[in-house]
């Protein structure tokens, strides 16, 4: 099968294996691993902090950052459809304690405007108040959409004039760094912390970072414990972030370039897809002018060879490329779907 269904089904290289096997250990509890702390070191300098720490998962980055930014009753403000809301099980309510104010953005972005709306000052001195807010770039269920870093930067500095702490899900920070020319450093620095997963893009195995000041971080530690995220030999898969961040950066391009072809080449094969809103390697293919369910799209594809994943909407289902494609997958990939569809290209 072609897999389209997520970058999250990358396998080690044949390089990245060599990596692991080749990995300085210690233990990662009493942070003497060597692979470890070369990982977090250069991780936190690729994301614009002092520091940085490794855990499994990105979910787990992003809910250790939202306790360490408020306190049990607080508010948390996130796009409505953003991974933190959607996709983390209720994990800001269950583990920080939060409410969530949900704001409905553009493409999953929005602004300065909308943050005030959102936190408002209340009249009442006991009222809970805002003091956490996540962006998400690139925004998953937009189809890999990136924020623009003027908008970033206004919507941080405005939270920072409210005395509200910011995270950044930037699971794949490093697509929207790529895809806009934008630094991650400079992306990541507009925020009090960053999440970076490793196991998207990059192609590890597992893994991900959560980067900020070395005062942060040093508290992070404990929440890691906490969450149950506290390893030992770990510069086993720390050895393949490292490999990622020297070998799968710069070539996150092609994942890219790989999408918008192959949303061209179903567009002019006749399928709902818009060229025009991949900007890094999400494709997004509308079910309902096919006359189809989300699901009868799904089993159509995959009995053509060429599978693709749903999404949040439910008459929207997405591709998504990654390192182990390669052009002749999506070149298959374009012949296959729209004759397992029924498009017909136009005259």
């Amino acid at each position: 099968m072609i897999d389209l269904r997520s970058d999250t089904a990358t396998r080690p290289t044949d390089g990245m294996r060599a990596a692991i096997a080749a990995a300085e250990v210690g233990d990662e509890q009493r942070r003497e691993d060597p692979s470890v702390n070369l990982l977090q070191e250069r991780a936190a300098a690729l994301l614009g902090h002092e520091a940085a720490l490794f855990v499994p998962t990105a979910t787990m980055a992003n809910q250790i950052a939202l306790k360490l930014h408020s306190r049990p009753g607080d508010v948390l403000v996130a796009e409505k459809q953003a991974h933190i809301v959607i996709y983390e099980y209720g994990g800001a309510a269950a583990h920080a304690g939060l409410m969530i104010e949900a704001i409905a953005g553009t493409n999953g972005f929005f602004g300065a405007a909308e943050l005030d709306a959102a936190t408002e000052p209340s009249t009442k001195g006991a009222d809970q108040r805002v003091s956490v807010l996540t962006c998400e770039n690139t925004h998953n269920s937009s189809g890999g959409r990136c924020w623009p870093v003027e908008e970033l930067a206004a919507v941080t500095i405005a939270a920072r004039e409210r005395g509200i702490a910011t995270h950044l899900d930037g699971a794949r920070l490093l697509n929207a760094a790529v895809a806009t020319g934008v630094p991650a450093t400079r992306l990541g620095s507009l925020f009090d912390t960053v999440t970076l997963c490793l196991s998207k893009g990059l192609g590890c195995p597992l893994g991900a970072i959560l980067a900020g000041s070395a005062e942060t971080i040093e508290r992070a530690w404990r929440e890691k414990h906490l969450f149950g995220g506290a390893m030992r030999q770990a510069g086993i898969v720390a050895a393949a972030g490292v490999y990622a961040l020297e070998h799968h950066v710069d070539r996150l391009d092609e994942d890219h370039a790989r999408a918008r072809r192959l949303a061209d080449g179903w567009h002019a094969a006749g399928l709902p897809v818009d060229p025009e809103r991949v900007e890094t390697n999400f494709v997004q293919l509308r079910v309902e002018p096919l006359g189809l369910t989300r699901d009868e799209t799904l089993a159509r594809l995959r009995e053509a060879g060429v599978g693709l994943s749903s999404t949040i909407h439910p008459t929207v289902i997405r591709a998504v490329t990654h390192l182990d494609l390669d052009d002749r997958d999506i070149d298959r990939a374009i012949e296959l779907a729209p004759h397992a569809l029924g498009a017909r290209v136009a005259a």
